[in-house]
């Protein structure tokens, strides 16, 4: 009986001891992202990064994801899209993770790369507004204006009096040579903003 009751009281010692390991580490982890936040404030990124190596923990996907945004804000691009990478390999589905590995890799210049992220974004939320208008942006700056117009459309489609998709939808169908299509379009988003200069410039270029 004595050892039954031993192991009952070590069983509960443990328990105890995990639980109190369990506040001390949350209480050193809130600290460190409360400091993270206070430095980042103030415009000292590297500092904020810090403060969050003391607690790294790897499977942590909210420090890696932060790592990621620090580390950006900091210049430090390649060490950004690694702790991305990171919290994206921890959570695949994670649209924030993707978004935000997106900021390094653009910055790094790494287009063909953001958009394979993009296109993976679509791939599990289709309806993805932010995801197909940038690809739009991208693909329009590229002078691919067919697969630009796709992905305008998609936005413009949603949201009809939406005035992003609607200039830049009227713009590509311009560069197409649909000036029917792109004259309808400026017109509509003259009525967003009746003072628009792209819309005024596009529809003073149809004859």
């Amino acid at each position: 009986m004595e050892i039954l009751s031993l192991s009952k009281t070590m069983i509960l010692w443990l328990l105890l001891s995990f639980i109190s390991l369990g506040n001390a580490q949350q209480s050193k982890l809130l600290s460190a992202f409360k400091k993270s936040y206070t430095l980042e404030k103030k415009g000292e990124f590297k500092k904020a990064a810090d403060a969050l190596k003391e607690v790294y923990d790897p499977q942590s996907y909210e420090v890696n994801l932060r790592l990621g945004w620090l580390n950006y804000e900091a210049g430090l691009f390649t060490e950004s899209a690694s702790h991305y990478q990171r919290a994206l390999d921890l959570l695949p589905y994670s649209e924030e993770a993707k978004f935000g590995l997106i900021y390094p890799k653009a910055a790094m210049g790494k287009w063909d790369e953001v958009i394979e992220i993009y296109k993976k974004i679509l791939e599990i939320h289709p309806q993805n507004t932010v995801a197909h208008y940038r690809l739009g942006l991208i693909y329009y700056g590229r002078k691919n204006y067919e697969t630009a117009a796709q992905h305008f459309q998609k936005l413009v489609d949603l949201y009809p009096f939406g005035y992003d998709g609607l200039i830049m939808l009227a713009w590509t169908d311009f560069q197409l040579g649909k000036y029917r299509e792109a004259k309808i379009l400026f017109q509509k988003a003259l009525l967003y903003n009746p003072e628009d200069p792209s819309a005024k410039d596009g529809l003073s270029r149809i004859k």
